[in-house]
Parts: C-alpha cells; sequence; structure tokens
C-alpha cells in the first residue's frame, strides 16, 4: 500500500470512529429527562400484586413512565425539572373471576373501578430551586363518560387521568 491507500484508510477508520462516538452520545442524550419517574415499591402496587401480572407489570410501569415524561416534557417549561414519585397504581377496571372460567382474563371497566394513582411531585427551576411540591390521589369516577383516542390502548384511561392532571397542576407554569 502506498501513502495515500494508508491516509484514505486512516480517514475512513477516523470518520467511523467518530460516527460511533456521536450515535452514543446522541443516545446517552435521549436518556436523559427533565422529567423524572420513580415507582415506590412498585410490587406492592394494587394492580402487581397479582402474581398472573408479573410478565405485563414492566411493560405497563415503563409505558406509563414514557407517557408521564412525554406529557411533562410538553406542558412543563424548558427551564424546570419535575420529580414524580409514583406510591400506587390502581389501573381502571378488574378482573371478575365468578364470571366464568376465561374471566380471569378480562378486565371489566365499569364505575367501580376508576383508575388511581398516588404520587408525590417537585418542580425545580434551573438553579435547583423548588417551584412547586406536593402529594395527590388521583381519580376520576367519571372516566367512562370521556372519548378516548386511541381507543385500542389498554392505558387509555389512565393516560387520560395523567394527561388532565399534567395540564391542571404544570400548564399554569408556563405563563
Amino acid at each position: 500500500m502506498n501513502r495515500s491507500s494508508y491516509r484514505i484508510l486512516y480517514q475512513a477508520l477516523l470518520a467511523a470512529a467518530l460516527c460511533s462516538t456521536y450515535a452514543i452520545a446522541a443516545e446517552s442524550l435521549e436518556l436523559v429527562s427533565r422529567i423524572s419517574v420513580v415507582f415506590v415499591k412498585p410490587e406492592q402496587f394494587t394492580d402487581v400484586k397479582r402474581a398472573d401480572f408479573k410478565p405485563n407489570s414492566e411493560a405497563i410501569l415503563d409505558a406509563i413512565t414514557r407517557f408521564m415524561r412525554a406529557t411533562g416534557e410538553e406542558i412543563l417549561p424548558a427551564d424546570m425539572n419535575l420529580g414524580i414519585r409514583v406510591t400506587d397504581i390502581d389501573l381502571a377496571g378488574n378482573f371478575e373471576p365468578w364470571r366464568g372460567p376465561q374471566s380471569d382474563q378480562v378486565r371489566i371497566t365499569n364505575q367501580l373501578y376508576p383508575p388511581r394513582f398516588v404520587l408525590e411531585f417537585r418542580v425545580t427551576g434551573a438553579r435547583g430551586h423548588v417551584i412547586l411540591s406536593g402529594k395527590r390521589n388521583l381519580t376520576d369516577l367519571n372516566y367512562q363518560l370521556r372519548t378516548f383516542y386511541p381507543v385500542d390502548d389498554y392505558l387509555r384511561y389512565e393516560k387520560d387521568l395523567l394527561r388532565q392532571w399534567f395540564r391542571e397542576e404544570f400548564g399554569k407554569l408556563k405563563g
């Protein structure tokens, strides 16, 4: 190989290294969010106590985390951070195994089983000072009277309850 071939090879390797470094840096930036969501003892949550929920519980908590982060990023002013500690979740509906052999796999939704979140939150400013904090017990007995989109979202009632809370609690901070 001549000198120019080594130079081309060196430049190609350098470009590949820089691209992979950039990709790793971009990926780690995505993981950093102004919105932190922590589930405190999720194994004791109302809807996670059942043993047959175990495979799905992590996916449900991940979906709730993603939704809370995305909604918080959208509603909270850019110079503020939000920390949320969820201490209980009771999904809308319940299983009624006495209805028959397959009923332990079907979630029945009615006014007896509204969605519920128990949580604590703290909004901090750019310098770390607390702007707003509190504890909330979120529930909506009229959750079935609303129109939900998409209707095939398993967590549509819970997401609507959280969306409403984010708007009411943090929407006023923008103005």
